[in-house]
């Protein structure tokens, strides 16, 4: 499907791309990865066709259709729906041309093909997509000017996935997400039929929608196949093996050299001596690993203060007077809490976290907390509230002015930034460290809450992995609202559902949460079906009834006979990954200097089973492709 070969690009004069090549082949979904600023975006766009590489070259398949997540919320006086469906411009094109074709054979075709590309499907599939991403059907038809920003960028996701590009490019999609809708994307990546490239920090969707990691560091790329926890370990064994094997080329090195140094003077031994000259010449260095810079961050300790810290007993609060968006309020946060807030967008959250740091007050009821107490807010938005041609330095000194400059440095050390960041401007700063910066700036005051809304949008995995350390280690109370699951697993023991304007306790996990949303999506769909059948005056009684259990029937002869292809590809993935596992292994056996220097026939059965694997991928591969496409088929018969 794609092919980059030998990609070299720069920005700015750094080099972001040497000598980088990679493959993906039909209906592989992969995630991509790498650090922040190793130039993911960048390979997007040069994927797509927006930047033109310096050398090498990037070529999709011929005839391959390619779509991108747009950066751009969309808008106009234009409702969702009829935004979505214009996505897929075949349709679109030739729902048009039908209006007005005269000739019946042109008629007849485009009828046909309409059919052959499932246009009658279209608005409900369209519809699935919008509910998914937490769009009910009144919301659906309404416009798009009639949204906030982050909702409209749902819409522009919405219409990438309904189109079915056979190349998808998706750069962070999850960011305009919540928990909810973050959960479906998941499912629904899970089960893509075409093949896509993703550029996401979310382990868990890195782990539950991908097939393949393809690993962007030092300007190269490597392929692995499995999900994000599998690349971890397969690219820890390498650089192991990288590090061991460098360690034992080193005393060999050293080793001839002596040898050379020794005897290089001696008549008898000149002879011996050049031919260590040689091997030494031959010898091919490996590449010393490198390892990412790391940081880690660190909240102050709180002064200790006697629980509860928070109690709400009745409280409602809003924006409005007699409009509370959430009543009945009886809560209590204790020092020791590590609390999530669980909800879809829109009902409450982010109200609530206002409430308890202050930023609203009540409008009944009873708020009660120590007159010391301090709280921490973070919000995506403040990062707009910064001061763009002020320091981190500049920021933190104006929040403690009595603070000697050396504490304050070495405050702003404690999330990352080094003597030279701190004084770089903000303007100048990346996503990832202004958020850092805005961990800083909040935890200023040694505040005994902590009250982070969605802190990790601008984080890469590893610095996610630090966050979640810095919050275990936090002596204080910790409110999270996230949509990244991997941080609320780790980090959260207790489990709030904010819905219908009141805050209750979830009795469950996170996963009995992502069970009960797919049980509501499943209700809220068939509710759907049956008032779309109401509507065109379709069945009702008995015959709704008899309709439902024909297609609990009919669905569970398509699963019987569908369950042997679901089998083959599962089991042409599995042998994919543990080919690739060899493959990776022989591949560092390969590279060891120590196999060439001893018998030839260890040399030529690794070689030999190189090509036997090189082979069996391409059977694999081809194996997989032919059970997708005919477990595709077999469902799409189905639901014909």
């Amino acid at each position: 499907m794609l092919h980059i070969h030998d990609l070299s690009y720069r920005i700015g004069g750094r080099l972001l791309f040497s000598g980088a090549s990679a493959h993906l082949a039909v209906g592989h979904r992969v995630g991509l990865v790498g650090r922040n600023g190793a130039g993911k975006s960048t390979l997007l766009k040069l994927i797509a066709g927006e930047l033109a590489p310096e050398g090498g070259e990037v070529a999709l398949r011929a005839g391959a259709s390619l779509a991108t997540l747009s950066q751009e919320a969309p808008g106009g006086r234009q409702s969702l729906l009829d935004f979505v469906l214009a996505a897929d411009r075949e349709r679109s094109r030739l729902l048009a041309e039908a209006e007005g074709a005269q000739e019946p054979l042109r008629i007849a075709e485009i009828h046909t093909r309409l059919a052959d590309i499932g246009a009658e499907r279209a608005p409900a599939r369209a519809a699935a997509i919008l509910a998914g991403l937490g769009f009910d059907r009144a919301a659906q038809a309404r416009m798009l000017e009639e949204f906030s920003g982050g909702w409209r960028m749902r819409v522009a996701l919405a219409a990438a996935l309904f189109a079915e590009p056979d190349l998808l490019l998706l750069d962070e999609p999850s960011n305009h997400l919540d928990l909810e809708a973050t959960l479906w994307l998941e499912g629904f990546l899970a089960t893509y039929p075409r093949t896509f490239l993703l550029v996401s920090h979310d382990r868990d969707l890195l782990n539950r929608a991908v097939g393949h990691i393809l690993h962007l560091d030092q300007g190269r790329l490597t392929l692995y196949a499995g999900g994000y926890d599998g690349f971890e370990r397969l690219r820890r064994e390498g650089l192991t093996r990288q590090t061991q094997m460098q360690a034992r080329q080193e005393a060999q090195r050293r080793h001839l050299q002596a040898f050379v140094d020794r005897f290089r003077a001696k008549a008898s031994k000149a002879r011996q001596a050049q031919s260590r000259l040689k091997m030494l010449a031959r010898l091919e260095p490996i590449v010393a690993v490198i390892e990412d810079e790391s940081f880690a961050f660190r909240f102050p300790a709180p002064q200790v203060l006697a629980p509860p810290l928070l109690t709400l007993d009745g409280v409602s609060t809003g924006y409005e007077a007699g409009k509370p968006i959430l009543s009945k309020l009886d809560l209590r946060i204790d020092p020791d809490d590590r609390i999530a807030l669980l909800g879809a967008n829109g009902n409450g959250k982010s109200t609530l976290a206002k409430l308890l740091c202050a930023r609203l007050q009540p409008l009944s009821g009873t708020l009660r907390r120590p007159p010391r107490l301090q709280v921490g807010y973070f919000a995506q938005h403040q990062a707009d509230e910064l001061l763009p041609d002020a320091s981190a330095f500049e920021h933190l000194r104006a929040l403690l002015p009595d603070l000697a400059e050396a504490k304050i440095r070495a405050r702003l050390g404690r999330f990352g930034f080094t003597q030279a960041k701190a004084d770089v401007k903000t303007a100048d700063l990346s996503g990832g460290e202004k958020a850092r910066l805005l961990f800083a700036l909040m935890s200023a005051g040694a505040p005994q809450v902590l009250i982070l809304d969605e802190p990790t949008n601008h984080l890469d995995v590893d610095a996610r992995a630090a966050l979640v350390e810095a919050i275990n280690e936090y002596e204080g109370a910790v409110i999270l609202i996230s949509h990244d699951r991997h941080l609320l697993e780790l980090c959260a023991d207790r489990l709030w559902l904010v819905e219908a304007g009141r805050v209750q306790p979830f009795e469950g996990d996170l996963a009995d949460y992502a069970r009960l949303l797919a049980t509501r999506r499943r209700e809220a769909g068939r509710r759907q079906r049956e008032t779309g059948l109401r509507e065109t005056g379709g069945e009702s009684g008995e015959a709704q009834a008899a309709s439902r259990k024909d297609r609990r029937r009919a669905g569970a002869t398509n699963r019987a006979q569908t369950a042997p292809l679901r089998r083959a590809v599962r089991a042409a993935e599995a042998e994919l990954e543990q080919l690739a596992l060899e493959k990776t292994r022989l591949e560092a056996e390969l590279a060891d200097p120590v196999l060439y220097a001893g018998p030839a026939q260890a040399l030529t059965a690794r070689l030999k089973r190189q090509a036997e694997i090189a082979a069996a991928i391409a059977a694999a591969e081809q194996r997989w492709l032919e059970a997708h496409e005919a477990l595709e088929a077999a469902e799409a018969e189905a639901d014909a």
